[in-house]
C-alpha cells in the first residue's frame, strides 16, 4: 500500500479553477485554492507516493523557462524538415499506412519515456476536450493534409498548407497574457514570403478537379495553427499525455488504410529504417517536443520559425540528391532566416 507524503506544498494543474479537495483514495488527502491569473492551483497536505510523480513532473514542466522550452520547441521544426526525405525513402506505403505505422512508433517512443516512471499513466486521464484536441489536431491535419496531396499538386497544397505558420503567431494574439508586437508580424510575413518564394516556378496550372484537395490544404492549416495554439490553453495536461494522442491517431490511421487503400510493406532494409526514423524523430520526439514549445515557450517565436521547415527540408533533398539547388532556395533562406531572427529579437537580444 503506497504511503503518504506530508507537508505537501505544490502547484498542481487544474481544469475548472475552483477550489475543491481531491479524493483521499485518489493521491492522498489534502486541500486547494486557485492562483489567480494561472491554470495551477495551489495544493497543500498529504499526497500518496504513487501520485507524487505524476505532480513532480507537472512541476519540472511548469518550472521550465521560456526560452528553454522554446529552444526545446524549435528542434521540434528541425526534424519535421527530414520528413520530406525519410518519407521518400521509405517507398511506395501507402499513406495512411505509413501514418499508422509512424505513430505507433511515435507512441510507443513516449511510453518508453515512462520506464521507471509508472505513475505517469496517470497522464493519459484526461478530459475529453483534451483528448478531441490532442487526436483530432494530429489525426485532422495529417488526413487532410493526405487529401491535399492526393487532389492537388503538391507545389500548391504545400504553399497553402504552410500558412499555419502565420495562423499561429496571429492566433496567438488570441491568448490570455500574450502580446503580439510588430516585429513578430513582421518575421511571419517575412516568413511567408520567402515559402511563397520557395515554391515559385513549382506551379502548374489550376483545373476545377483540384479544388477539393485545395481546400483540404487551406483547412489542414488552420487545424494544426488551432491545435498548437489550444495546446497552450490545455497547459495543465502533461506532455506523457501526446503518447496517447499519437497511439490513438495510429489507430484511427490503420482503420482508414484498410478502408481505403492496400497494404504495402516496405521491401528493403532502407525502406525499414526510413519508418523507424521518421517514428523516432519527425512523427515520434517532434511532437513531443512542440508540445512543450507550445506550452511552455514563446508561441509568436515558433509560429514565425516554423518557416525554416519547407526551407530545410528543400535543403535535405538536395543533399540527397532528391531536389536541385537554385537561386529561389538561397533567397528563401535569407528571407526566412530572417524573419525568424526578427521575430525571435526578444528572445535572441534579450536584456540581461
Amino acid at each position: 500500500m503506497a504511503g503518504l507524503v506530508p507537508a505537501i506544498h505544490v502547484l498542481a494543474p487544474s481544469f475548472r479553477g475552483d477550489a475543491k479537495a481531491l479524493p483521499r483514495n485518489d493521491v492522498g488527502t489534502y486541500s486547494w485554492k486557485p492562483v489567480r491569473g494561472s491554470p495551477f492551483v495551489e495544493a497543500r497536505g498529504v499526497m500518496k507516493e504513487d501520485a507524487l510523480g505524476v505532480f513532480a513532473w507537472g512541476m519540472a514542466e511548469s518550472t521550465m523557462s521560456p526560452r528553454t522550452a522554446t529552444l526545446i520547441g524549435l528542434t521540434a521544426i528541425l526534424m519535421w524538415s527530414l520528413l520530406s526525405v525519410m518519407t521518400v525513402a521509405t517507398g511506395r506505403i501507402p499513406a495512411f499506412q505509413l501514418a499508422a505505422m509512424t505513430f505507433a512508433i511515435g507512441g510507443v517512443v513516449g511510453l518508453l519515456t515512462w520506464i521507471g516512471r509508472p505513475q505517469v499513466i496517470r497522464a493519459l486521464r484526461q478530459p475529453p476536450v483534451a483528448w478531441i484536441v490532442g487526436v483530432g489536431g494530429l489525426f485532422g491535419y495529417h488526413a487532410l493534409y493526405f487529401l491535399a496531396l492526393r487532389f492537388a499538386p503538391p507545389a500548391e497544397a504545400g504553399l497553402l498548407n504552410y500558412l499555419w505558420p502565420l495562423l499561429i503567431v496571429l492566433f496567438s494574439s488570441l491568448l490570455p497574457g500574450e502580446r503580439l508586437a510588430t516585429h513578430h508580424i513582421i518575421g511571419a510575413l517575412l516568413g511567408l514570403a520567402g515559402t511563397v518564394l520557395l515554391f515559385a516556378g513549382n506551379t502548374g496550372s489550376f483545373t476545377p478537379g483540384q479544388l477539393p484537395g485545395l481546400i483540404a490544404a487551406f483547412v489542414a492549416a488552420f487545424v494544426w495553427a488551432s491545435y498548437s495554439v489550444m495546446s497552450r490553453r490545455l497547459k495543465a495536461v502533461p506532455t506523457d499525455a501526446v503518447a496517447g494522442f499519437c497511439l490513438a491517431t495510429a489507430l484511427l490511421a490503420a482503420c482508414v488504410h484498410r478502408l481505403v487503400e492496400v497494404t504495402i510493406w516496405p521491401e528493403t532494409l532502407l525502406q525499414w529504417c526510413a519508418v523507424i526514423g521518421l517514428g523516432v524523430a519527425p512523427v515520434g520526439a517532434a511532437f513531443y517536443a512542440w508540445d512543450i514549445g507550445m506550452k511552455r515557450g514563446d508561441i509568436r517565436v515558433l509560429g514565425a520559425a516554423s518557416y525554416a521547415t519547407p526551407l530545410l527540408s528543400t535543403m535535405f533533398l538536395v543533399l540527397a540528391g532528391y531536389a536541385k539547388a537554385s537561386a529561389n532556395i538561397a533567397l528563401a533562406a535569407v528571407l526566412i532566416a530572417g524573419g525568424g531572427l526578427i521575430a525571435a529579437k526578444d528572445m535572441v537580444w534579450k536584456r540581461k
